[in-house]
């Protein structure tokens, strides 16, 4: 009985700390609130960076992750690049893409690396000064982390950080204005999330017909196509086409009555 008791206690140890581990992993959304944009960072190349010193006026695209996580980090850097592929979009003109590393033991080095290796799967590396890869103490990774609502964890017996999968768009002024969760990042999303955070400077005139059809849900991450906003839409554009064609036909009408008279 002893024996039993002891082999449940052990077999429910590892189960009870890695629950307890998962229950602290989470991301709080502080939509609206500002980053601190005085943070001290290290960039790939070694030099200290401040954080607002990346924005560059421009909208950011902002991930946290560490650089030798073995898993869920490189899916969501991966779903990342892969859907700026399609975006449209210029990194280093139209936005700037800043990936921190929240382990405080990473190196400028390994940030480096982590560049190269991103930059040759996007495919244009004349976009590389749009793309900032930073490294940094535990105090600034803390307050970055706690201002986005990143909740992570370390656990010491696997040596890895846990975390959750998320991306975030800020404002210019370093606002959180979306946050996309999931691992795979739809490029519809990003050029949307991009377009609302840019605060009108960059764009399209069919980016802001897509902004009021399709609608963005804090709970997903996503956005989703809002039916009623695309149906008022269509109204208003079925009501100005009749008033055109009304408008042509009266304007035919009294051409004739004139010619007659």
């Amino acid at each position: 009985m002893m024996l039993l008791s002891l082999f449940l206690q052990l077999a429910l140890e590892p189960q009870d700390a890695q629950s307890q581990i998962l229950s602290q992993v989470r991301v709080d959304q502080r939509l609206g609130e500002t980053v601190p944009l005085d943070l001290r960072f290290r960039g790939e190349d070694g030099a200290e960076v401040r954080l607002g010193d990346c924005f560059r006026d421009r909208p950011v695209l902002l991930a946290l992750v560490y650089y030798e996580c073995p898993s869920l980090c490189s899916m969501v850097l991966n779903g990342l690049v892969d859907g700026l592929r399609e975006v449209g979009f210029t990194p280093g003109a139209d936005f700037e893409v800043v990936i921190a590393s929240i382990d405080p033991g990473e190196t400028p080095e390994l940030a480096a690396a982590k560049k190269q290796a991103y930059l040759g799967r996007y495919g244009r590396p004349e976009t590389a000064a749009g793309w900032h890869f930073l490294t940094g103490t535990q105090d600034p990774i803390a307050r970055l982390a706690d201002a986005a609502g990143f909740r992570y964890v370390y656990d010491a017996s696997t040596d890895q950080y846990a975390h959750g999968a998320v991306i975030y768009t800020l404002t210019p002024a370093g606002v959180l204005s979306r946050y996309l969760f999931g691992v795979d990042y739809p490029p519809r999303d990003l050029r949307l999330a991009l377009v609302e955070a840019s605060e009108g400077r960059i764009g399209t005139l069919a980016d802001a017909v897509l902004l009021r059809c399709y609608h963005y849900d804090p709970e997903s991450g996503r956005y989703g196509f809002a039916i009623f906003t695309a149906l008022r839409v269509g109204a208003a554009v079925t009501l100005l086409g009749l008033a055109a064609l009304i408008f042509l036909l009266l304007r035919r009408e009294r051409r004739a009555r004139a010619a007659a008279a």
